[in-house]
């Protein structure tokens, strides 16, 4: 409602404030004219009544309740249904560092399909400084305002680190929406790709192009859930024990990966491969593609242009996935974040766990069900069954792994 009246959709001409120029009318800036998001009271304030029990002296009682019982505060504020989407603004999109304030329109997207999807009320957090501590002490202090913290578009390998100390020192959930959003979808496609195929996770061996937050929660997400092994290459070939210039994040990535000793570019590691997963950009030579194992898996995931086209792969791979949603099988975060944070909260959950994200991962592959496909490995965020199956899954799972505090 609050964007219809903001933002009225016209074929009048609108200005986009660049030097006072009058431009034809554009879409995107006509909808975003004035933000993409209110805050709305889920009270009435009618008269001196309403005013007397929403604001002082009616309040106070509540406040002092809450002082006295902290865990109140679940029960009579917002706390127990808000999340906070923080970010530095390093790492937006394929947009890389553009700064705080242009980062908004991205953090306001996040907020509203927390809502729209997941029913979970989410606030923009684009915070003025690039510093981890400053970022870890800021995100401390905002915290009792918020029932779990979502980091998002913070650049590698500093997010590691952040989300690390942070989950430490809170006890409600962080989670880095560009590793872990990514890494659940990737999993419930790759399950359901492999259901297709008559294998299991166990049997495939895969291949990573990109080492960055998304790239690296992947790998360590689907070893966890039974991949027989993975790869993953950066800019300078395979993260591999014989190179001597990786961080410490890719060192660590190395001990845990590659079991085959493979080393030198993506494309020699992609001969015999059963999975490629791309979430770095470049292109992918169709060569490369064509080396990989009979009924090979390509989830080529740069936005907007992905590693391999679609047309290419499927000349190749048994199934084909993008982070387009105009190719079937999409790679949506929005299919993951909204239910997993609407199901820690539901609980209370201190942290949200692997065994969570795996729960998420495996309610979101059931939704297919009977109707898999080739082209239907992975539901549509449209699908009202997503969120639902996705809430419940990590709830119970919150529960079955200690960390619900109801």
């Amino acid at each position: 409602m609050a964007a219809e009246i903001v933002n009225p959709r016209s074929d009048s001409g609108t200005s986009t404030g660049h030097e006072g120029a009058e431009e034809p009318f554009d879409p995107a800036f006509a909808l975003h004219r004035g933000g993409k998001m209110a805050v709305q009271a889920t009270v009435p304030v009618r008269d001196k009544d309403d005013l007397s029990l929403a604001y002082t002296p009616g309040v106070a009682k509540v406040c002092s309740a809450i002082a006295e019982q902290p865990d109140l505060v679940h029960d009579y504020t917002w706390k127990s249904n808000v999340v906070a989407v923080v970010t530095d603004g390093t790492a937006v999109l394929g947009l890389g560092d553009i700064g705080a304030e242009a980062s908004l329109p991205v953090m306001e997207g996040k907020a509203i399909l927390f809502k729209q999807f997941g029913g979970v009320d989410a606030v923009p957090i684009a915070l003025g400084t690039t510093d981890t501590d400053e970022i870890i002490e800021t995100v401390v202090r905002l915290a009792p305002s918020f029932g779990g913290v979502n980091l998002e578009d913070i650049s590698a390998p500093r997010c590691f680190e952040i989300e690390r100390r942070l989950q430490e020192r809170l006890d409600i959930p962080v989670f880095h929406d560009d590793q872990h959003g990514t890494a659940v979808v990737t999993l419930a496609a790759l399950r359901n790709a492999a259901r297709l195929t008559d294998r299991t996770l166990g049997d495939l061996r895969a291949v990573i192009s990109g080492a960055g937050a998304a790239g690296v929660a992947i790998a360590k997400f689907l070893l966890e859930a039974g991949l027989g092994d993975v790869a993953v290459a950066d800019r300078k070939g395979i993260v591999s024990r014989d190179r001597d210039d990786l961080t410490p994040v890719k060192r660590e990535l190395a001990e845990l990966t590659n079991k085959a000793g493979l080393s030198g570019s993506l494309e020699s590691a992609l001969a015999g491969a059963d999975v490629f997963i791309g979430v770095s950009g470049g292109t992918v030579p169709e060569a490369a593609v064509a080396s990989m194992a009979p009924n090979s898996f390509v989830f080529a995931m740069a936005n907007p242009n992905p590693e391999v086209h679609p047309d290419i792969a499927h000349k190749y791979a048994a199934v084909v996935a993008t982070g387009r949603s105009d190719y079937p099988n999409q790679i949506n975060n929005v299919l993951a974040f909204p239910g997993i944070f609407a199901g820690a909260l539901q609980v209370r959950a201190s942290r949200i766990t692997e065994g969570m994200k795996i729960a998420a991962a495996d309610a979101l592959a059931g939704v297919v069900g009977d109707e898999l496909s080739a082209a239907y490995v992975i539901p549509s965020p449209f699908d009202e069954r997503v969120a639902p199956a996705v809430t419940a899954a990590v709830a119970a799972a919150a529960r079955a792994e200690g960390v619900a505090r109801r």
